[in-house]
């Protein structure tokens, strides 16, 4: 099962359905402390998950790996990355003897990766999941994103107020966000962007509002923003490129294609919606 393309929660996530149902309580605590219970002694994450320590080795082996400590090794390889700022990725200057195209063709292959990973591994389920949430008008639906990624937040937000009502973008000081969480009521959606070095402020409101009853969808990296631990539901993008900077090609495609799937399936109320616009719109 292992896939050196995927993290292990990525194919932890994907393969959820087919687990025995002692593996399932070991993937659920794996998923819900990541990568921390996995870091932990064999006997630890045993006892974290309820089951016995050989029923940890089995999971692990399932997941692909020869042994608990390759196991381990391969977590604590995800943590390094996930941590890492621009100034700690390798720099990438042009190659004097092919000059810069030799970048461009890296980060070209690197971005279409991103794209085929992403979706992919994006599990069905949770796509059409996170869809329903969106296209339900009983709910109000908040989106908010970090300090790179909350453009993602308002583009998706300007295209759902064309189609649906009752759609904020949060946008502000986070004592002021801290008070909007007020108005949210339970079963109201809260959408959130959170790539590595995930923002503490972020996560923060996260927790706040699912503990208002709020559902939280996360979209984030293969790393798990923190925010996956109280997410009802998550769709993780791939975003390495050969770069000191991380991509968002592959979180705005899967926006986009959340934007698709909303509009089709509000497209009875959304088409008249769309004309009222037009309407208002100046020389109409």
């Amino acid at each position: 099962m292992a896939n050196g393309a995927l993290t292990i929660a990525e194919q932890v996530r994907e393969h959820l359905h087919e687990f025995t149902a002692t593996e399932r309580k070991a993937a659920h605590v794996l998923l819900a402390t990541y990568p921390l219970a996995g870091l932990e002694p064999v006997a630890d994450f045993a006892a974290r998950a309820g089951v016995s320590a050989p029923s940890i080795l089995r999971f692990v082996a399932r997941l692909g790996f020869q042994s608990y400590p390759d196991f381990q090794k391969r977590l604590r390889e995800e943590l390094e990355a996930q941590l890492k700022s621009p100034l700690m990725k390798a720099s990438f200057e042009p190659d004097a003897r092919s000059g810069e195209s030799r970048l461009f063709d890296r980060f070209r292959a690197a971005v279409e990766n991103n794209l085929a990973e992403t979706f992919s591994h994006v599990p069905p389920g949770e796509f059409d999941a996170v869809v329903a949430l969106m296209s339900d008008p009983k709910r109000r639906i908040y989106m908010i994103g970090g300090r790179f990624t909350d453009p993602l937040a308002r583009y998706l937000a300007s295209h759902l107020r064309i189609v649906r009502t009752r759609v904020i973008h949060l946008a502000g000081q986070i004592e002021n966000l801290r008070d909007q969480v007020l108005d949210m009521r339970k079963n109201d959606v809260l959408v959130v962007f959170d790539m590595r070095r995930y923002q503490n402020d972020i996560v923060a409101l996260a927790q706040l509002a699912a503990g208002r009853g709020v559902k939280v969808v996360l979209i984030t990296d293969p790393w798990l923003s923190p925010i996956s631990r109280v997410a009802t539901h998550m769709l993780s993008a791939h975003i390495s490129v050969p770069s000191n900077w991380d991509s968002n090609v592959a979180p705005l495609a899967l926006v986009e294609a959340l934007l698709a799937a909303v509009t089709e399936r509000l497209w009875s109320s959304a088409k008249t919606r769309i004309g009222e616009i037009e309407k208002l719109r100046p020389g109409t």
